[in-house]
């Protein structure tokens, strides 16, 4: 039986090996090197870089000031309806980043809801569009990922600093605030990494300002200038590398035996009220160029006629946008349930089952980390090309699957890992096979992370535009792709429109998932 499972191992390890590391590879056979040193000199690629780093910096910088702010209000206070504003906090994450760039073009831009009101005559084109563009994009996750750390915050030492009359300024600065600098460290680099990788937010409010994911969407896209998109894809690895190695290290020196004593939070009605008036006005700046798009998608022409309309609905839909709705369900349902399998198989194999393979599977998995969309997407177009999968719905089904595999085998894999060791060997004394540990006691024990796992993934799939820009063609084409289509031919509304689509099927499956997940913790009591 052990034999099979390693050969299972195998298997996988060759399925990474073709749908990640090889495609990788070769996107540099694509380099020019006899034109490199000209490229790499040309002005405009030294201004993108220039300007990704940047504008990358800084929005991520403001991002996680303002996650940690967030979720300090949240956890070090009294306040009510505290899982609610977690999920009202995590809405930007269910839709594209280059609809969070459309947004603020509604509300500021030249013709924007506010700009008209205040007559503002400042752009929001430019360096101020792309900074808070990305802010708004990249929001969510800092915050969910410092409100994680948080959570695990030893409250003993609080408890010393009180009975010392340590100040509570003084406690954030010499205690929280240490306790934070390697998992910030890991914040940033996974911040600053989906900032500059992103184009959807530059792409739409940039204006002049040209970034390195905005370049290549240009070459390729484009100029068909596969080799120049070659070396920025391998400019854009660099950061995600850095962040990948770095999340790696930090958390292989992470002591998970501690025990944790929760923080006590004492009665302050005056620092509540303040937590709510802060929580209430970041919920507004940040859910305000997203629920904008409900009033816009019913205007006739914004700005000019603001009356009634379902045209935009019936526009929508004539150009293709059932079908292409159609695909993207399809897609992300089927990416869905393969990946969800696969990532629990991925794992149980690494976990549960030791050996040799081990660490190169486990390997294999998590090198996709470490791939930005738009470059996985670009390799897969050049490694791809003139296969029987290319032009097809297989290579998007692919290409997701692999794209956001990792988070979610993590997942299960962290699960794994607490588990009881000694289930299998007991089963086998027993005669019980492993088929039956697996229906029987594992997958009830990991429910609910396989429902977090397969929403991860349908959520991500109806919404990415990067890894599939470059390998969906009109028959193929996913939903959210109609975005840019609709804004480059100032089709606001409709845009508009899409983006609510989005948003409501992403809202709706994770209902469905928080109620499977509530009615499955139900039925164990």
């Amino acid at each position: 039986m052990k034999n099979n499972l390693n050969s299972l191992k195998v298997v996988l390890i060759i399925f990474f090996l073709f749908s990640v590391i090889l495609p990788l590879l070769n996107i540099f056979s694509y380099i020019d090197f006899a034109a490199l040193d000209k490229f790499m000199s040309n002005a405009l690629l030294k201004k993108a870089i220039a300007n990704s780093v940047f504008y990358s910096t800084v929005s991520a910088v403001i991002s996680i000031s303002l996650g940690f702010w967030f979720a300090y209000m949240i956890l070090r206070t009294k306040i009510r309806y505290k899982e609610l504003f977690i999920a009202l906090f995590a809405v930007p994450m269910l839709i594209p980043s280059i609809s969070h760039g459309m947004g603020l073009i509604v509300i500021f831009g030249t013709n924007g809801f506010l700009a008209n009101f205040f007559n503002w005559q400042e752009s929001i084109y430019g360096s101020i569009g792309i900074v808070v563009g990305s802010l708004l994009y990249s929001f969510p996750v800092a915050f969910l990922m410092i409100l994680d750390v948080l959570k695990y915050e030893d409250g003993s030492v609080y408890e010393a600093a009180d009975v010392l009359g340590i100040s509570k300024f003084k406690q954030i600065k010499d205690i929280t605030i240490p306790f934070l600098v390697k998992p910030l460290i890991t914040v940033f680099f996974a911040v600053f990494t989906m900032i500059i990788t992103d184009y959807g937010v530059p792409l739409i409010v940039g204006g002049k300002t040209i970034t390195l994911p905005v370049l290549m969407y240009q070459e390729v896209a484009g100029l068909l200038n596969f080799s120049k998109g070659a070396i920025i894809g391998a400019v854009l690895l660099i950061p995600a590398i850095i962040a990948f190695v770095l999340d790696s290290v930090i958390n292989n020196s992470k002591n998970s035996n501690k025990i944790i004593t929760p923080i006590n939070v004492v009665n302050n009605k005056a620092r509540d009220y303040f937590a709510y008036g802060s929580i209430s006005i970041g919920l507004m700046c940040l859910l305000a160029p997203i629920f904008v798009f409900i009033p816009l998608s019913l205007m006739r022409k914004y700005p000019f006629d603001l009356a009634f309309t379902l045209n935009n609905v019936v526009n929508t839909f004539n150009l293709n946008g059932l079908n292409y709705l159609i695909n993207s369900l399809v897609i992300a349902l089927v990416v869905a349930c393969i990946g969800t399998i696969g990532a629990f198989i991925n794992a149980y194999l690494t976990v549960r089952v030791r050996s040799k393979l081990s660490l190169v599977l486990h390997l294999s998995t998590i090198i996709s980390l470490a791939i930005p969309g738009i470059v996985l997407g670009l390799a897969y177009i050049l490694f791809f090309k003139g296969s029987i999968i290319y032009g097809t719905l297989t290579i998007l089904i692919v290409v997701n699957t692999v794209h956001f595999f990792a988070s979610p085998y993590l997942m299960i894999y962290n699960v794994f890992g607490k588990m009881n060791g000694d289930i299998e060997n007991t089963a086998f004394i027993l005669g019980i096979s492993r088929f039956k540990v697996i229906k029987d006691v594992i997958i009830p024990q990991v429910k609910g992370t396989l429902y977090e796992m397969f929403s991860y993934y349908f959520v991500n799939c109806m919404m990415t535009i990067s890894a599939v820009v470059f390998l969906s063609n009109t028959s193929t084409k996913p939903i959210a792709l109609l975005i840019p289509q609709f804004e480059g031919q100032m089709m606001l509304e409709c845009a508009a429109f899409v983006s609510v689509i989005i948003l409501v099927t992403n809202i709706f499956m994770k209902v469905l998932i928080a109620f499977l997940k509530h009615r499955g913790e139900k039925d164990v009591e």
